[in-house]
């Protein structure tokens, strides 16, 4: 879906909350809250009063990676953009012209055979294009089988784009969930829905009978010009996970055999909420028409749609998404058009701050 909204410039979130002003933390955000099409106003703190004991949130450990290198193509400056780490030790990756406020123009003319020389003496050679996406990212190879997860944590900077006010720590992109993979492997981007958790927070939902299963999915880069569907991606749904979401469908009568298609909840009790729209395309993936939620690690090609609709997923909470982004079409299949909609509408009238540092969207059953 495409919303027929503008977002002011100013409504861009700048910077991480906590350097707003003294004494904040990361969970000093907003919250809107939609129970299918009524919207109500909260500070993320209250999240702990607004979920339920018996609610489920699926979260996504994948940590976030100092992605963005400085390069060099001939005698060009260039900024390789790292987003995904193949099986075979390839990377696929994004070229970027550097501007001094972010990296945001894709640059165009790559190649096969092409070389870009990078830190450390390291080089990267671009292979192919991920072709089904027109070229904007190609798989590159490493000659010399150098350490990537090294020279990231060495010469790596996180990824942003100009709406940022300026580069951010490492850290400022990391959730409170985020757990090191063993073979270096991480987020592009950070999976930011799950930004605003603090320790506090974790420890009130728990205390409240709320609770987490986490998933890991390896999220890459996103893109400023085009919404295109998300790319193929990393994931792993670990068995301890999947028998807790099953057990709260277990608990709550089953599910339909097919996918539901949005609008409205199925169930009285507990809910499995996903944090973030990477965990939605984790949890949907290893869950079967069934509705039976399975381990399972590998590549996933998922996009959920309101014509595939979710199995698993009753509610979402996730970062407030540009009017043509991809990510619509995911939250209008966990709630409705007319519900996001509504949200987007109000959230414009009340000034909510967009992107990975702004506030969030809690969707919930109507």
């Amino acid at each position: 879906m495409s919303l027929a909204v503008r977002i002011p410039r100013e409504l861009s979130a700048r910077v991480p909350v906590e350097q707003r002003g003294p004494g904040l933390d990361r969970d000093a955000v907003r919250m809107l809250v939609s129970h299918g099409t009524r919207v109500t106003h909260h500070a993320f703190t209250e999240l702990p009063r607004l979920l339920r004991a018996g609610d489920l949130l699926v979260v996504n450990t994948s940590p976030t990676l100092a992605a963005a290198v400085d390069g060099r193509i001939g005698h060009a400056r260039v900024v390789v953009h790292f987003s995904t780490r193949g099986d075979d030790g390839r990377w696929a990756v994004e070229l970027r012209e550097p501007d001094g406020r972010g990296t945001t123009r894709a640059r165009a003319g790559g190649r096969a055979g092409r070389e870009v020389r990078l830190p450390g003496g390291v080089r990267l050679v671009l292979e192919e294009p991920l072709s089904a996406h027109g070229g904007r990212l190609w798989w590159a190879g490493v000659p010399g089988s150098a350490d990537v997860p090294g020279l990231l944590r060495e010469h790596g900077r996180p990824i942003r784009y100009a709406y940022t006010e300026r580069d951010q720590p490492l850290s400022a992109y990391q959730t409170v969930f985020a757990l090191p993979a063993p073979d270096g492997s991480g987020s592009a981007e950070m999976p930011s829905a799950a930004r605003p958790f603090t320790a506090r927070i974790v420890a009130e939902l728990v205390s409240r009978g709320v609770q987490f299963a986490p998933v890991t999915l390896h999220t890459g880069v996103s893109s400023a010009e085009a919404h295109e569907p998300p790319y193929p991606e990393r994931f792993a749904v670990p068995e301890a996970s999947a028998r807790l979401i099953n057990a709260a469908t277990a608990d709550q009568g089953g599910r339909e055999a097919l996918p539901w298609k949005g609008g409205g909840g199925r169930r009285a009790g507990g809910r499995v909420i996903a944090v973030g729209t990477t965990a939605v395309r984790a949890v949907e993936s290893a869950a079967g028409p069934d509705g039976v939620v399975r381990a399972r690690a590998g590549w996933t090609d998922l996009v959920v749609t309101p014509r595939r609709g979710v199995r698993v997923v009753d509610g979402l909470l996730t970062g407030l998404h540009e009017p043509e982004a991809s990510h619509l079409l995911m939250l209008e299949a966990v709630a409705g058009r007319e519900a996001v909609e509504r949200g987007y509408e109000e959230a414009l009238r009340a000034r909510y701050l967009w992107h990975e540092f702004g506030d969030v969207h809690l969707v919930l059953p109507g």
